[in-house]
């Protein structure tokens, strides 16, 4: 308990922010549900919530230090399986060129940002990840891992968006999901855009990792 106290009050600046960040997506939401007479995004909310997830798991194994290796790869595989769901509300951009040109700019600014908070509880969660991960991990496979994931988190972001799985498929669906997964896999020319995806997405996803790391540095200075 008093691990937990202290990992609260010594990220309680970053907590803050991200909750100050989400309040002010929500906000922007209901003033454009108001003007527009419209529920077209509060789809946004959902989404925002799944992102939380894999940040409030890495905050969790943050609290709780002695951790087996069994109960690490376990938490280590959840988290990996509600990840994608963070950096997945990028692609809820294309939700614009179905909703109403009257205040464009308006929704513009409320998906981008929800877009944002998931890439932000993106960047914190595979931070503590990699510090959980390097208290068992040699530092050269740490990076590996690291590579993996953005790639993985990538691709969970295509199975979502373009194949319309969840991450809780895997329990409902497993057949399904590992079918059109083994399909992609084994059939990678009939597959080319989900495979451009994930190597685009991925690399995008592992720039902006370099950069949000990168100002944490110099702020820290």
């Amino acid at each position: 308990m008093d691990y937990l106290k202290q990992l609260l009050f010594n990220r309680f600046k970053t907590f803050s922010l991200v909750s100050f960040s989400m309040l002010l997506s929500l906000v922007l939401l209901m003033i454009r549900m108001k003007l527009n007479q419209s529920f077209f995004f509060l789809f946004l909310i959902w989404n925002l919530f799944l992102a939380v997830i894999p940040f409030a798991i890495t905050t969790y194994l943050l609290s709780t230090p002695k951790l087996n290796k069994f109960s690490l790869l376990l938490w280590f595989g959840i988290w990996l399986l509600f990840l994608p769901n963070a950096p997945y509300i990028i692609t809820d951009l294309l939700h614009l060129k179905k909703g109403s040109y009257h205040l464009l700019w308006l929704d513009i600014l409320v998906v981008t940002s929800f877009a944002l908070n998931g890439l932000l509880l993106f960047f914190l969660s595979l931070l503590d990840m990699k510090e959980i991960l390097g208290s068992y991990i040699n530092n050269k496979y740490l990076n590996f891992i690291y590579v993996s994931v953005f790639f993985l988190s990538g691709f969970g972001v295509y199975l979502g968006r373009f194949l319309r799985y969840n991450s809780w498929e895997i329990i409902q669906n497993p057949i399904s999901l590992l079918n059109d997964i083994l399909h992609i896999i084994l059939h990678p020319t009939l597959h080319f855009e989900a495979w451009l995806f994930t190597f685009i997405f991925g690399s995008f996803l592992i720039m902006g990792f370099w950069i949000f790391k990168q100002l944490q540095v110099n702020t820290s200075k």
